[in-house]
């Protein structure tokens, strides 16, 4: 799916595929990708982070609906820990992404494999990116607490070391 970069939401970290990893609905979903991306500003002067799951409806303008089952939040999870994986090294690469290779991740669920990428498609992404980049790193104390709080919860339910 091509992900559209709107005034409310542009896209930066996709999962253009998603509909073939949605859980028990892979290949049967109106969902097609999740997009971690940003948001309007709400007054502050700063860029913000939001997630979004994006249906087959709204390529025909209709809105997505607001539930979400269970595995498709632990999916925006693993997006979001793919992305921050990314950034933690995207200095290295003059845009913050390799232009020639927006692939940053595959991560194998249920026989498929969920593809990360850096959103090509609209032509402010090196904007973007660069406030992605900047609203990660300033809620980084924030994110951090939640992350050390989830690594603390799954070791106790057994998933994490």
């Amino acid at each position: 799916m091509k992900i559209p970069a709107s005034t409310n939401h542009k896209p930066v970290i996709i999962s253009d595929n998603y509909g073939k990893v949605d859980g028990r609905f892979a290949y049967k979903t109106d969902v097609r990708a999740l997009s971690l991306g940003l948001i309007e500003q709400n007054g502050d002067g700063k860029a913000h982070i939001a997630a979004k799951v994006w249906r087959a409806a709204e390529e025909q303008g209709t809105g997505p609906s607001d539930e979400l089952p269970l595995h498709r939040i632990l999916d925006l999870s693993i997006l979001i820990c793919s992305a921050l994986t990314h950034f933690s090294e995207a200095y290295r690469f003059e845009h913050l992404y390799d232009p020639q290779n927006p692939v940053i991740d595959r991560i194998g669920l249920q026989g498929n494999a969920m593809t990360v990428a850096v959103c090509t498609d609209h032509e402010q992404i090196q904007d973007d990116i660069k406030l992605f980049n900047e609203a990660l790193s300033d809620n980084g104390e924030m994110i951090g607490e939640r992350l050390r709080t989830l690594t603390r919860m799954l070791e106790e339910l057994g998933y994490a070391r």
